[in-house]
């Protein structure tokens, strides 16, 4: 059995819930298993669920007409993933996610999210918290791709985000950064031979 402590403290950063509404919400997730390269979701059907990742990694990507694919978001221990639009409108999904790694997830269905918001203004207010945070990031995340150039991106994304650059394949981190592979390689190499001089 999967430790959930991390979740609750995830949970708590957000809003202290009452102990009642916090044993509502434990039991409203369903722990589940995915493993490596498994897809969560994809293109055509619903989003069901968002999960909140307790141990591993996930990536959502689209693939445009060209066959080229675009990283959307990683996941990584104590974030969430889902293809955002679909679980909101309950509407075909657009992107893949993908498990990375062998992954345990947390998963609430948009149906019982619903129940859980209307019921109590605690609740709603975690969701609300939680919406805003994730459109806060996207916002961040567009300014940056249009106001920065290749080696920015590659610079603030290793500067904010460590442990997850490090677990990444060089593909996708590439597509996360709207850059080629070689783009990314030759970026690196000259940081290992700046630190070596």
């Amino acid at each position: 059995m999967e430790d959930i402590a991390p979740f609750i403290e995830n949970v708590s950063k957000k809003i202290q819930l009452s102990s009642e509404n916090l044993e509502r919400l434990l039991a409203a997730f369903k722990l589940i298993r995915v493993s490596k390269k498994q897809f969560v979701i994809q293109p055509g059907f619903i989003a069901k669920h968002r999960m909140y990742i307790l141990k591993g990694a996930f990536r959502s990507y689209v693939i445009d007409e060209k066959g080229n694919d675009h990283t959307i978001q990683f996941a990584i221990e104590d974030w969430w993933i889902s293809d955002y639009n679909s679980y909101i409108y309950q509407s075909p999904a657009t992107q893949f996610v993908v498990a990375l790694e062998d992954s345990f997830v947390l998963q609430i269905d948009h149906d019982t999210e619903q129940q859980l918001k209307t019921s109590s203004h605690e609740l709603e207010t975690l969701f609300r918290i939680m919406a805003e945070k994730s459109a806060a990031f996207y916002a961040r995340r567009v300014t940056a791709n249009l106001t920065q150039n290749a080696e920015q991106r590659y610079n603030e994304f290793v500067e904010k985000f460590p442990k997850v650059a490090q677990r990444l394949p060089q593909y996708a981190l590439a597509s996360y950064l709207n850059m080629t592979r070689e783009f990314l390689s030759r970026i690196r190499n000259d940081k290992v031979r700046k630190k070596v001089n």
